[in-house]
């Protein structure tokens, strides 16, 4: 099971309690009655969805109820930081992303961790 870190409860709390609520930092259009339907369905439909660091939304609906914005590495699954919402994308710290391969249940299998 993961904990998340709740920026506004300031606690860590089980996955459970939480809901991801997409990518983070889309950047809306100003006049969205003005863009064409390619433009719209890009900005409404399409997203990055990269490998390794990504900026995501998250919910804590079984607590405070508040959206925030979490760093996660894709590969390992692991919360790199989170954030309240309406702050801008924060740097992530040094020991960030990484780009080792993955542990596999396989591959751990026996190890009581």
């Amino acid at each position: 099971m993961l904990l998340i870190h709740c920026p506004y409860c300031e606690e860590d709390r089980s996955e459970l309690e939480f809901r991801w609520a997409g990518e983070a930092h889309i950047a809306r259009p100003e006049n969205i009655a003005a863009i064409s339907d390619e433009e719209f369905a890009e900005y409404f439909f399409l997203r990055n969805n990269e490998k390794g660091l990504t900026y995501e939304r998250w919910r804590h609906i079984h607590g405070c109820g508040r959206f925030f914005n979490a760093a996660r590495d894709t590969v390992s699954d692991r919360f790199l930081m989170t954030y309240k919402a309406g702050l801008p994308k924060q740097p992530v710290p040094e020991s960030g992303a990484s780009e080792k391969t993955v542990e596999t249940y396989e591959a751990t299998e026996g190890d009581a961790r």
